[in-house]
């Protein structure tokens, strides 16, 4: 089938058939990545085996440069990141975590930095201020930006979800649901009073994100 990511419909249901790719699902919970002298980025720690000549080594600016790199540094936020290159298949996982491939033709996408699991190197990262969307969920005060020609692998607690947000009908999600999204879209931190705040119990929905304009947004069924 050539180095197409959409062979597994299922898990891979948000890529694109004209991006090249190197990542597939082995399973739900197994990204298999192919390497013909070549390179990828991913969470350090998440390699659970491979094959061929591969070498592993520690990433230090992950792609964003030296700015991003010291904005995470400064407000502890830094991503562990581990460069993987040579030739052969590596298998990577994280805690038992849902992974999906998404193929980027171009565009540029923000995602939580917790939910990245590999990347592309030819994709270029970099940073974005969360504000209190961030602060409220205790996720960090930044989100990590991905733009470019390439594929992610994305973790969630359970099946990624896709929603998509029109001017007709924006969206309000959750922040600790919240994974990511791509798109001409704005957002908006607001706040909102339900029923579990008047019965006095802490819960993250009394925050809520606004995204409006025109894009997609990446949901967990499940709360951080």
């Amino acid at each position: 089938m050539g180095r197409s990511g959409c062979r597994r419909p299922r898990r891979d249901r948000f890529c694109q058939e004209q991006a090249v790719t190197r990542f597939r699902n082995n399973s739900d919970r197994l990204l298999e990545v192919t390497l013909q002298n070549e390179k990828v980025l991913a969470i350090a720690g998440s390699m659970v085996a491979y094959t061929g000549t591969i070498k592993f080594e520690k990433s230090i600016l992950g792609g964003e440069g030296i700015f991003g790199a010291l904005k995470r540094k400064v407000t502890n936020e830094g991503m562990q990141l581990m460069q993987t290159s040579g030739t052969g298949t590596v298998f990577f996982a994280q805690d038992a975590a849902e992974i999906t491939v998404i193929a980027l033709a171009g565009e540029k996408m923000t995602i939580e930095s917790s939910s990245l699991l590999a990347y592309d190197t030819s994709l270029k990262t970099g940073t974005s201020f969360a504000g209190l969307r961030g602060a409220a969920s205790g996720q960090g005060l930044f989100s990590t930006t991905v733009e470019g020609q390439g594929n992610i692998a994305v973790i969630s607690r359970g099946n990624l979800i896709m929603l998509e947000v029109t001017p007709a009908n924006p969206l309000r999600v959750d922040p600790d649901a919240f994974v990511g999204f791509k798109g001409n879209i704005t957002q908006e931190f607001v706040f909102d009073v339900n029923w579990r705040t008047m019965v006095g119990q802490s819960s993250g929905e009394s925050y809520q994100h606004k995204f409006t304009g025109q894009g997609v947004v990446f949901i967990q069924p499940a709360e951080r």
